[in-house]
């Protein structure tokens, strides 16, 4: 019965990928069709993304850059946060952890007229600062409060030893501390980048042409390789093209998530 409760949730969540990639093989005459597989696959719809009005190569590039950038400044901010707040002994600590996940709660919506307002004035607007900032904020919370979790469960004993070996807090920290917190700092930097890879909100009105146009927004402009093509199929085939870097990246580092998602430094 377990069995079965296991392989119905597993069809669940994989069909909506199964049935774009599907559609992505099938060509013009056939989209329309609800054959579990293409009668005659085609890559019409991949050569489609890649050319004609897309330019969706330049898209998958600035959602790298975007992501990338998102990633490394949330984590640098957040590793340090996390270890300061789980760590050390000061007068408001849960206040300010309080305070971080409360920012988290502010809906995106409610602040995207002010922020391309402010963006403008800054002369941001198509520019990667405007998006990168954003998602450093919205990221960060969830980040702070994943890495305070995980080192507050790595026992003290690890920098009372290091310090005794003749280690200062700093170095402790990072030959000590930060290796053992790998997997819990892996995990947290993939969430981050999931989403930073996927927002679209604030791109959407921030971004404006493809010279900063990430793939959630080149996809929403997408057109077909004609004036009057509807473009399901090259959709199709750019939301696999957007999805497997996931994909891969989950593939790549899965025994580090495991670890991580099991919310500790040892077992």
């Amino acid at each position: 019965m377990i069995g079965a409760g296991i392989v119905l949730l597993v069809l669940y969540c994989l069909a909506p990928f199964w049935w774009m990639l599907v559609s992505s093989l099938k060509g013009p005459a056939e989209i329309a069709s609800n054959r579990l597989w293409p009668e005659d696959p085609t890559l019409v719809n991949y050569r489609g993304v890649f050319g004609g009005q897309n330019d969706f190569g330049y898209a998958v590039r600035n959602s790298v850059v975007i992501a990338v950038a998102t990633t490394v400044s949330a984590m640098v901010i957040a590793v340090f946060s996390g270890y300061a707040l789980a760590r050390l002994r000061f007068r408001g600590r849960n206040l300010v952890l309080t305070l971080v996940l409360a920012c988290s709660m502010f809906p995106g919506v409610a602040i995207v007229t002010p922020l391309y307002q402010l963006f403008s004035d800054w002369g941001w607007i198509d520019q990667y600062q405007a998006m990168v900032v954003p998602n450093i904020s919205f990221a960060l919370p969830l980040a702070i409060f994943v890495l305070t979790t995980f080192f507050r469960e790595m026992p003290w004993e690890l920098e009372e030893a290091a310090r005794v070996d003749g280690c200062g807090p700093i170095a402790a920290f990072f030959r000590v501390i930060l290796p053992l917190a790998v997997p819990g700092v892996v995990t947290t930097g993939l969430l981050v980048f999931f989403a930073a890879w996927n927002e679209y909100l604030i791109s959407s009105v921030v971004s404006i042409t493809l010279a900063s146009n990430p793939v959630t927004v080149a996809l929403a402009k997408f057109a077909g390789d004609t004036e009057f093509q509807q473009p399901f199929g090259s959709q199709m085939a750019a939301g696999v093209v957007v999805t497997v870097p996931l994909v891969v990246l989950v593939l790549l580092f899965q025994r580090r998530i495991v670890s991580g998602l099991s919310a500790g430094g040892f077992r």
